[in-house]
């Protein structure tokens, strides 16, 4: 991912920008198929869980896949402007307050102690990286731009907070044992760190 390009056979290929990795992890089946190491894992910018479709959604699925009929797939951006809107994104304005306070969030999870969350300490085994910190902020940007503002509130960060965070702080055997899950002990700790 970091490289963006792929190795198939001895030959290298150089992906294109916009370059994105999407995958997806069935929590269900794991035969023949390995976990990713941490450090893989974290260069993912989101980890969004997906439920079960709507009874809706679920006839729509089964009319599309058990039909002979083809849909056509029809761009609805461009590559250019996706490139575009990635600029426009990194410029949305983030008030210092707003930046300490993504910084507050992530480092809590690695001295919990320190944020007065002393109960956490035993139950978080390693806290999020510094990826976190930059795609929480690059994350808060894109949804304000994607609401039309030009500016992020503390709205915009909670809304990406767990999606970016699940994945990032490893909960300890403690934890596990306790009954405790990632989501738990991160809403907990945006519930103590107080917003701006």
């Amino acid at each position: 991912m970091q490289e963006r390009q792929v190795t198939i056979g001895g030959t290298t290929y150089p992906l294109g920008d916009p370059f994105l990795v999407l995958a997806t992890q069935n929590p269900i089946e794991h035969e023949g198929t390995y976990p990713l190491p941490e450090a893989q894992v974290d260069r993912f910018m989101l980890k969004i869980k997906v439920n079960y479709p709507s009874h809706a959604e679920e006839l729509q699925i089964l009319r599309r896949m058990t039909t002979e009929e083809i849909s056509s797939i029809q761009p609805v951006i461009s590559a250019e402007d996706i490139i575009r809107f990635r600029e426009v994104v990194r410029s949305i304005y983030m008030a210092e307050q707003l930046e300490n306070y993504i910084v507050d969030l992530v480092c809590a999870t690695r001295a919990p102690e320190a944020y007065q969350l002393d109960e956490l300490s035993t139950l978080i085994e390693y806290g999020a990286s510094p990826r976190a910190t930059i795609f929480l902020a690059f994350a808060a940007r894109a949804r304000a731009f994607l609401s039309q503002r030009g500016y992020v509130t503390p709205e915009d960060i909670h809304a990406v907070g767990m999606d970016v965070l699940r994945h990032r702080v490893i909960i300890s055997y403690e934890a596990e044992a306790d009954g405790r899950d990632v989501e738990s002990i991160v809403s907990q700790v945006f519930a103590k760190i107080e917003v701006p």
